[in-house]
């Protein structure tokens, strides 16, 4: 048996939350009662975490998010590009 560990950090790396799931459970399902409550200007995740509830619901927040795109998402959703 296998286990996930969902962390929820700083952006010096400080655990803030954690989320102990089966490892055969999608990452994603453990997200919302770790980001519950919480008041961020940010969001990095990885590929894993590239879901449209959770770009919407940061994005409500008004909160930018940072992760990357599944490869085999059927319509990817159109973001804007800022330069610096």
């Amino acid at each position: 048996m296998t286990t996930k560990i969902l962390a929820l950090t700083y952006a010096l790396g400080n655990l803030v939350r954690f989320e102990l799931l089966p490892g055969n459970r999608y990452g994603t399902i453990g997200v919302a009662p770790l980001i519950d409550g919480i008041d961020s200007d940010a969001l990095l995740g990885d590929k894993a975490f590239d879901a449209n509830w959770m770009v919407e619901d940061l994005d409500q927040r008004g909160a930018k998010v940072v992760i990357s795109q599944r490869r085999n998402r059927l319509n990817p959703p159109m973001y804007e590009v800022h330069d610096r």
